[in-house]
C-alpha cells in the first residue's frame, strides 16, 4: 500500500462501517476538497496517520428539516381541543411563523444545525416555505430566507440541500390561500425565479439545490406540471421532495377532489422517479406502496415527529418487501438525534408487528446495522449526494463525512464494533456516545460538542424568546 501523501489528510480506524457492512483496520484518505479518495480495508496504520477513537460510522442525512420549528417544539404539548391532531397543532405554529424575522431564522438555524452535527447528521435537507415578509410581501432581496438558512449551514459546517417550498392553495381544488399562509405562497414563476437566483450561491458552498411542492393540497395540478418542468430545465437531477398521505383527513380530502388517494394520484399525474422524495407516505394502500416502491423514490420517515403528531406507522417491512428505499428526518425538531429516529422507527414496527429486530435482514442481523446502512443510502439519494457509482457513506467519491463513537463510552465500552453501535442506538443517551463529527475532513464536533455550542445557543434563546414573546 502506497504512504499517503498529507498525513494530515487521513484517519485509521480499528472498525468502520462501509456501504458493505463492518470492515477492520480501514485507511480513508481524503483530497483537498473534502472528498473520498481511498478507502482501504486490512491496512496498517501508517506513521503519522491519526487514529479514530471508535468505530467510524457514515454520517447521517437528515432528509426532511423545517428549521423554524425547532424554536417551536415543546410549546404545544398541552390540550387545546377535546380531542387534539395535526390539524390544531398546524394552527399554533402557523401563529408562530408569524413572527419568524431574518435574523431569528439565522440564528435557530444555526442552532439547530449544531444540534444535527453533534447529534450525528452531517448534512440536512430543508424544507423552506416560509418565504415572505410578515405582512406576505416578498422581501426586497426575494432570497432574503433562503439565504440566511444558507449562511446558517455555512456557519455550523453542515452540508445543505435547501428545497424552496411551492405552496399555492389552502386545499384540495385550488382552495384560496388562508391569511395566515400569506408568507408561503408563491406562483411558479416566482418559485422558478428564486431558484435561477439560488444558484450561484449553492453552487459556492457545495449545496444541493431542489424543489419542495409542498403537497397536493397545496399545489394544484396544472402547477406542479409547470413547476416540474421549469426545474428540469433549470437542472434534471435536481432532488424534488413532496409531503403525502401523512393524515387520514388529507386521504379523505384527496378522495373527495379526484377520485384517488393522493400517492396514487401522485404517481398517476407526475413523473416520479428516484429523484422524488415521499415525505411521511404514512397511509397507503398495498397496491400504493407497490407502485411507489417501484419508482425508486425514497420514502422519508419522520419517526419521531409523526410519532409527536399523532401521523400513523408507515408500515416499512412491506416497503422493503418492494425493494423500496427510505431515509430518516426530523422534521418539526421534537427531537433532533439521528440515533433516536432510527430507534423509534424500529420500535413503531415492533409495536405494530408484535415482533423483535423488525428491520434486520439476512445480510445484516444486527437491527441497528441494517437500519444505519439503509438511511444512509435512501438519505443520499434524497439529498442528492449519491456518487456516479450510486454508493453513499464511507466510499469513493464522497463527502469525507463520518461520526466516530466514543468507545469508551460506558455503553460501548469492551463491545464488538456491531455491539457498539446497537448500544448507541438501543441502550445509551444516543447522543452520549458520539466522539467526533467531520464533514469534508474537517473536524466539526470533538469530544461531543461542537466549537460554536455556547454562542449559538444563547443567540437561539434570545431569537425563541423574542418570536414568542406577548405582543
Amino acid at each position: 500500500m502506497p504512504m499517503p501523501a498529507d498525513t494530515a489528510r487521513c484517519l485509521f480506524a480499528a472498525d468502520a462501517l462501509l456501504p458493505t457492512g463492518w470492515a477492520r483496520n480501514v485507511l480513508v484518505q481524503w483530497d483537498e476538497a473534502g472528498c473520498i479518495a481511498r478507502v482501504t480495508p486490512d491496512a496498517a496504520r501508517p506513521a503519522g496517520v491519526a487514529q479514530a477513537a471508535g468505530p467510524l460510522l457514515p454520517g447521517m442525512p437528515n432528509l426532511h428539516s423545517h428549521a423554524f420549528q425547532r424554536a417551536f417544539a415543546g410549546l404545544t404539548e398541552y390540550r387545546g381541543k377535546a380531542q387534539d391532531s395535526f390539524w390544531s397543532w398546524r394552527n399554533l405554529m402557523y401563529r408562530f411563523a408569524q413572527r419568524i424575522t431574518p435574523e431569528s431564522l439565522e440564528a435557530i438555524a444555526t442552532w439547530l444545525y449544531i444540534e444535527m452535527l453533534e447529534a450525528g447528521y452531517t448534512s440536512v435537507c430543508e424544507f423552506h416555505y416560509v418565504h415572505h415578509d410578515t405582512d406576505g410581501r416578498p422581501y426586497a432581496d426575494d432570497a432574503t430566507l433562503s439565504l440566511a438558512l444558507l449562511r446558517a449551514a455555512q456557519t455550523a459546517g453542515i452540508r445543505i440541500t435547501l428545497l424552496p417550498v411551492l405552496y399555492q392553495a389552502s386545499g384540495f381544488g385550488a382552495n384560496a390561500p388562508r391569511a395566515d399562509q400569506a408568507r408561503f405562497i408563491r406562483s411558479t414563476d416566482s418559485m422558478l425565479r428564486l431558484l435561477e437566483a439560488l444558484a450561484p450561491g449553492c453552487r459556492a458552498q457545495q449545496a444541493i439545490l431542489g424543489m419542495a411542492p409542498h403537497s397536493l393540497r397545496a399545489v394544484p395540478p396544472d402547477s406542479l406540471a409547470a413547476a416540474l418542468q421549469g426545474l428540469s430545465a433549470l437542472n434534471p437531477q435536481a432532488p424534488i421532495h413532496i409531503h403525502i398521505a401523512e393524515q387520514t383527513q388529507e386521504v379523505d380530502d384527496c378522495l373527495v377532489w379526484s377520485g384517488q388517494r393522493p400517492v396514487q394520484w401522485l404517481l398517476d399525474h407526475a413523473p416520479v422517479d428516484g429523484r422524488w422524495c415521499l415525505v411521511h407516505a404514512t397511509h397507503m394502500t398495498p397496491t400504493e406502496y407497490a407502485g411507489a416502491a417501484a419508482t425508486g423514490a425514497v420514502a422519508g420517515i419522520c419517526p419521531t415527529t409523526e410519532a409527536n403528531l399523532g401521523d400513523g406507522i408507515f408500515d416499512m417491512p412491506l416497503w422493503l418487501q418492494h425493494g423500496g428505499r427510505w431515509g430518516v428526518g426530523s422534521d418539526s425538531h421534537a427531537c433532533v438525534n439521528a440515533a433516536e429516529e432510527l430507534l423509534m422507527l424500529e420500535y413503531g414496527q415492533r409495536l405494530s408487528r408484535l415482533q423483535r429486530n423488525v428491520l434486520a435482514t439476512p445480510a445484516q442481523p444486527e437491527v441497528a446495522t441494517a437500519m444505519m446502512l439503509r438511511a444512509v443510502q435512501g438519505g443520499a439519494q434524497a439529498s442528492g449526494r449519491l456518487n456516479d457509482g450510486g454508493s453513499s457513506g464511507i466510499a469513493v467519491g464522497q463527502p469525507a463525512d463520518w461520526v466516530v463513537l466514543d468507545a469508551q463510552h460506558v455503553a460501548l465500552c469492551g463491545l464488538p464494533a456491531p455491539g457498539m453501535l446497537s448500544a448507541h442506538v438501543f441502550a445509551s443517551h444516543r447522543t452520549s456516545a458520539i466522539g467526533s463529527v467531520w464533514v469534508g475532513g474537517t473536524c466539526r464536533v470533538a469530544q461531543g460538542r461542537h466549537a460554536l455550542h455556547d454562542g449559538a445557543a444563547n443567540a437561539f434563546v434570545a431569537a425563541r424568546a423574542a418570536t414568542i414573546a406577548e405582543d
